[in-house]
């Protein structure tokens, strides 16, 4: 799929920050219309009794160009011709992969990505004090990135142990002297339960093409503010496809899910401190959807080496790749030293 320009003719691109389609040559803008389609969630377990193919086995996708008639294959859902630079869009089918529910378009500009860089620049502790300059990208591509979310209606039942606090006197000899103090100590119970966590929309990373807790470090995302899925949103943006299958993102989703019903399940335990031994945990009422997520992917150049980054397309949260300063490292390790040796040195001499 193409956007032809209505005024010349050229293909048109999403611009981010505005619901319209421009023009890069002439600058006409097309307005996207109301369509009334709304975000849905699909039954996980409908969708797992369905014959499907892995996505790895898929073919490429075929992109014809209208612009110039040449043919590119790629495994991206939006790209651009390799010949003449026009943005191309694939037309995505159920009866081949899962088809994105949402998206969350654009809204950081090219010039916005300038200004994040700058910034988050200039905020690195340890940086080399040259890294202040950095303001340009040497490269970077507006890309969209596949996520899955997942919702569910969770019921734990939970073994563990409460711990409640008690204290006692010691007696003890120091410099001759005989003194006492308190001494906490801690009685064990049995507890068991059952504890009721919904989740929603857990957002779990559907590529393996982006490092993980660099994307992990562009959260959180404004995930209301998702559109329905139009393909207009990719024209002139790239978009990866999800090469991690839904049960396995249902897996790592349940490995986010886990820490906050054990938290959950220590605070229906009570007392001081809780121990927990066993969790199980029934998974009810799970649904999903396919959402396409705005990074601007980029690096950077810094005394000779090149630095990888991810900007959110939403926010300008900056994560990825620095430069450390080996002598401010040092000389904050020899400040800290000194601090050290201070505070041992005053505590001595109070001693006398």
């Amino acid at each position: 799929m193409q956007y032809p320009c209505a005024q010349c003719g050229a293909n048109v691109e999403f611009a981010p920050g505005a619901s319209v389609l421009k023009c890069p040559y002439c600058g006409h803008e097309t307005p996207l219309q109301t369509t009334g389609m709304r975000v849905r969630e699909h039954d996980f377990l409908t969708f797992a009794s369905l014959p499907r193919k892995p996505i790895a086995t898929l073919a490429k996708h075929v992109f014809v160009c209208r612009n110039c008639g040449a043919q590119t294959e790629s495994d991206q859902i939006s790209d651009r011709c390799r010949f003449c630079n026009a943005p191309v869009v694939a037309e995505v089918t159920p009866q081949d992969q899962v088809v994105p529910e949402a998206v969350l378009p654009f809204a950081l500009s090219k010039q916005q990505l300038r200004e994040s860089l700058g910034t988050w620049a200039k905020s690195r502790w340890f940086a080399p004090s040259g890294l202040k300059k950095v303001s340009e990208a040497e490269t970077a591509r507006s890309t969209y990135l596949p996520h899955w979310t997942y919702d569910s209606r969770t019921i734990t039942d939970y073994q563990g142990q409460r711990g409640e606090h008690y204290y006692v006197t010691e007696t003890y000899t120091e410099n001759g002297e005989q003194k006492s103090r308190q001494v906490q100590k801690t009685r064990w119970y049995h507890a068991q339960g059952r504890v009721f966590r919904d989740f929603d929309d857990v957002l779990v990373t559907g590529t393996t093409k982006v490092t993980a807790k660099h994307l992990d470090a562009l959260e959180p995302w404004p995930l209301p503010q998702a559109e329905p899925y139009r393909p207009e949103y990719l024209a002139g943006h790239d978009t990866l496809r999800y090469d991690v299958e839904p049960e396995q993102g249902l897996e790592n989703a349940k490995g986010k899910m886990r820490p906050i019903i054990e938290q959950d399940c220590r605070e229906d335990i009570g007392g001081d401190e809780q121990r927990v031994e066993q969790m199980h945990t029934q998974y009810n009422d799970v649904t999903f959807k396919l959402m396409l997520l705005p990074v601007w992917i980029a690096c950077y150049l810094y005394a000779g080496k090149t630095y990888n980054i991810q900007v959110n397309g939403i926010t300008g949260e900056v994560a990825g790749e620095r430069p450390y300063s080996a002598f401010k490292i040092a000389m904050a390790i020899v400040g800290a030293l000194a601090v050290i040796a201070i505070i041992i040195t005053i505590f001595a001499l109070s001693k006398h």
